[in-house]
């Protein structure tokens, strides 16, 4: 640890320091953190403090899918702020155009009443997934977002209502093929995990068993202070962080063990959808039938969009190069001169698609989608 002796604030420090510490310590000076250290005093001063960081540090190593030296280095975070600073366009090089797979499927056809038998067949072997870890202020309300009231009517709440869907399929596939449990998954963050805990001990876990219900905890990630990929630091002992995305569910869901016993119970689906919208499961048996059918291992649920609506897009990407794959598209990311569609305004336009992999855009109208575990 020779060199970590020449960082200023850092090498006063390495007496008080365990293995492990500078262990971590050397981890973040290789990735260029090592100003972090800087206004450290000579050990035997804020020791306590100086563990506390480390500790942390350890936790969002852990957090992230080869760690936070990983998480900071070129091939990462810095490699993207880099290219946002230039002004690059990560889709630079691809064309789009309608994908020209799919199933388009009308509510109550013949098609579809077919295909949602075979769905039946299906589903006592499929999983229910939700990431929730946002709040609903964007909406209007100040709480988490499955509390609000999904209609009316009823006044069932939105988690209420995705509890009874999951009751029904569960009597439909018992009373075919004997008792039948569907496991429900939440990932919930620090701001919702403790308002989804108490709505579901407040409601008894609207009928269905707690032992069939996890809710996985999304931790949040190291912020960035910088194009540098420079860690920000809330305080000279703590490093700021923020919320991740969506697609930690699935290193969650890794990293818990779940897909592991999912497999060996024989569990062939998983259905990620969000928390704001209750129409999810209408398509469930449906879209099950399709993806049993053509043998999928992603299948994707869209709608129609209204030209120039800002929402994500499922499109086909080709690149130059001759790869090609077909994929959700957020608006952001599309212009005026990805002309889809012979649309007189000239943008993206996307038709309910059934063979498709994408991934979950946000608000209202956000994609939905089943994943094989066999594949």
């Amino acid at each position: 640890m020779e060199e970590l002796a020449e960082v200023p604030g850092l090498g006063g420090c390495l007496s008080a320091l365990s293995e492990a510490e500078l262990t971590q310590a050397s981890a973040l000076v290789k990735a260029g953190q090592a100003d972090i250290f800087a206004a450290w005093p000579p050990a035997g001063q804020a020791d306590e403090e100086k563990r506390a960081f480390f500790e942390q540090a350890r936790t969002l190593d852990a957090n992230y899918p080869g760690g936070l030296a990983q998480y900071i280095s070129i091939s990462n975070a810095r490699k993207l702020l880099d290219a946002a600073t230039k002004g690059e366009n990560s889709l630079d090089g691809w064309s789009p155009s309608v994908p020209s797979t799919g199933v388009d499927l009308a509510v109550g056809s013949d098609a579809c009443c077919l295909l949602e038998r075979r769905g039946l067949e299906e589903v006592a072997a499929c999983c229910f997934v939700i990431p929730a870890g946002g709040l609903g202020e964007r909406l209007g309300f100040n709480g988490v977002k499955f509390a609000l009231p999904a209609e009316v009517t009823s006044g069932w709440c939105v988690l209420e209502v995705y509890a009874a869907y999951i009751r029904a399929f569960e009597a439909l596939s018992s009373s075919r093929a004997g008792p039948c449990r569907l496991p429900l998954v939440i990932m919930a963050s620090a701001d919702t995990a403790e308002g989804i805990r108490r709505l579901l001990a407040e409601k008894s876990y609207f009928g269905l068993s707690e032992s069939q219900v996890t809710i996985l905890l999304q931790e949040k990630v190291a912020a960035l202070a910088d194009s540098s990929a420079r860690l920000a630091m809330e305080t000279l002992y703590k490093i700021a962080t923020k919320p991740h995305g969506h697609g930690d569910v699935h290193f969650l869901l890794h990293s818990s063990g779940l897909l592991e016993r999912w497999l060996a119970e024989g569990r062939r689906w998983v259905y990620f959808f969000q928390d704001t919208n209750t129409l999810y499961l209408g398509t469930l048996l449906s879209t099950l039938g399709v993806s049993a059918t053509q043998e999928l291992e992603v299948n994707s649920v869209a709608m129609p969009r209204r030209a120039k609506e800002a929402v994500g897009a499922i499109a086909k990407l080709t690149h130059v190069d001759g790869r090609s794959i077909v994929v959700n598209v957020e608006a952001r990311w599309r212009t005026t001169s990805w002309s889809l569609c012979s649309s007189p305004q000239g943008t993206m336009r996307a038709t309910p698609m059934g063979q498709t992999a994408s991934h979950p855009t946000r608000g209202t109208r956000t994609v939905s989608f089943s994943r094989c575990l066999s594949m």
